[in-house]
């Protein structure tokens, strides 16, 4: 990599690339099925999940302050991204058409003016 990556001067094709190089190194692609992919991203989130367990919201929070901590989950959280970023690849899903048409549907399932400060609409 020439320069480091940041989140607004990279693009998901570019991390994409990342991932593949990282892969194809290894030799890997004939491991990287969707099903071993989708059960390591299972993994990737139990682990990340396994650092806010058992703290309250105000401790979870805090882990943004200790650096320590901070970059344990950081690596969790590249984990899981680069799992669904080798799924993407190997379903040949474009992971920002998927995410836009998700919002779509999502900005009809819970409209604004409905849930503001709610985790869902009102039941009719």
């Amino acid at each position: 990599m020439d320069r480091p990556m940041q989140d607004d001067q990279t693009s998901v094709a570019d991390l994409r690339r990342v991932v593949q190089r990282f892969v194809a190194e290894r030799q890997w692609e004939r491991f990287h099925t969707p099903k071993n992919l989708s059960m390591s991203l299972s993994v990737e989130v139990a682990e990340l999940m396994e650092h806010f367990q058992w703290r309250t919201p105000e401790e979870s929070a805090a882990i943004a302050q200790d650096p320590e901590l901070l970059t344990e989950v950081a690596h969790e959280m590249a984990d899981v991204a680069c799992y669904l970023l080798a799924l993407s690849a190997s379903l040949g899903v474009d992971l920002s058409s998927a995410i836009e048409r998700k919002m779509v549907l999502n900005r009809k399932k819970y409209p604004a003016d409905q849930c503001l400060g709610q985790w869902a609409p009102p039941k009719a």
